[in-house]
């Protein structure tokens, strides 16, 4: 190889190093949450002594300990920090992470593989809250959560919209006319459909859209490309071939924030989820108190529940604070009319206008 091609290498060995050690760290906050006390002198040892005897040529024995007591000690004064544990799905650079770091600054965000880790992790507090997207607004309702909702103690206590400026990108800066394939989670290749087609890319469904970037960068597959947030290029040491390829301009995903207890004080929003007996005129009898009370809809969704096949919960958000006399008025001639009323929380509403990133 050339010299530009050894140091281009380096380069990209470099910045994965950063972002395993960053993984690493995140997962040293997560440990702190189940032991009694940051030193663990025993722990500590043994991991420097599994060290030792590794058989690397190249690496010295003593700089290896070195590298790994600097860690150690990193990983200490991190522990030390009263820093929020956030849960996320998908890998770092997902839009759940944008969402994560808007939602609490300063904070560790945590990677999970499935939403059901994020709720049971905040619900036995492995993590100290969660975020989640409840639905994107070319795709409607993200159905797995709206499901986990219903059966969830979690509270919401903060929302936030995310503007999705879906990236095409590549190992290395090319015509995205050479591309072949293209790797991304199943709905960032649904809201990136008409691009897919016009350009023949050949689309392969991954678990998480950062995930698939992460993976082009470490297998760098032949004339492949991956969709995801230009977060996640600049993780991954991607090249953004091309901005702003989804076919709606103003998709957004909203993320709800999720706690084990109600928010400090009653926001100005407040999500419930209720089920009705399935007779003609029950739900339109729920929203008619709504409409009377001149509250303000902002989302209606429904699902089939899965202890009553027939039968819908509906998911209804609305303008009002808990501590609204009519709202809770509402609230509890609600449960006159329904077989079943769960409050899901009262947080401030998101209404910032940012333009995607």
């Amino acid at each position: 190889m050339k010299l530009e091609d050894v140091r281009h290498k380096i380069d990209k060995i470099d910045r994965e190093l950063l972002v395993l050690l960053h993984e690493r760290m995140g997962l040293a906050l997560q440990a702190k949450k189940q032991k009694a006390e940051i030193v663990d002198s025993e722990r500590e040892a043994a991991v420097l002594e599994r060290a030792g005897r590794l058989n690397l040529d190249l690496v010295d024995a003593s700089f290896t300990r070195q590298l790994l007591r600097t860690i150690i000690e990193e990983s200490r004064r991190l522990q030390g920090e009263d820093r929020k544990l956030v849960a996320f799905q998908g890998e770092h650079g997902a839009y759940g992470e944008l969402a994560a770091r808007r939602l609490v600054q300063k904070a560790a965000y945590a990677p999970c593989l499935e939403f059901i880790d994020v709720f049971s992790g905040v619900e036995e507090g492995h993590f100290d809250l969660g975020v989640v997207p409840v639905e994107n607004s070319l795709e409607g309702s993200v159905t797995q959560v709206n499901d986990l909702l219903t059966t969830t103690r979690l509270h919401v206590v903060g929302e936030v919209k995310v503007p999705v400026r879906h990236c095409l990108m590549a190992v290395e800066q090319t015509d995205y006319r050479e591309m072949r394939t293209v790797y991304s989670h199943p709905q960032a290749l649904a809201q990136c459909a008409g691009f897919i087609a016009r350009n023949r890319l050949e689309p392969h469904p991954f678990y998480d859209t950062a995930g698939a970037a992460k993976m082009l960068a470490r297998e760098n597959p032949r004339a492949a490309a991956a969709i995801a947030s230009s977060l996640a290029a600049e993780l991954y040491d991607l090249a953004i071939i091309k901005e702003g390829i989804e076919d709606g301009p103003a998709n957004s995903t909203r993320f709800l924030l999720l706690a084990r207890e109600p928010a400090e004080e009653p926001g100005e929003k407040c999500s419930i989820i209720f089920a009705t007996a399935h007779q003609a005129g029950r739900l339109f009898e729920v929203l008619r108190l709504f409409a009377e009370a001149q509250i303000n809809l902002t989302r209606i969704a429904s699902m089939p529940r899965r202890d009553d096949p027939g039968n819908y919960n509906f998911f209804l958000d609305f303008e009002g604070s808990l501590e609204n006399d009519k709202v809770a008025r509402v609230l509890g001639e609600m449960k006159q009319r329904t077989i079943e009323t769960k409050f899901l929380g009262s947080y401030p509403a998101d209404t910032t206008t940012e333009e995607p990133a």
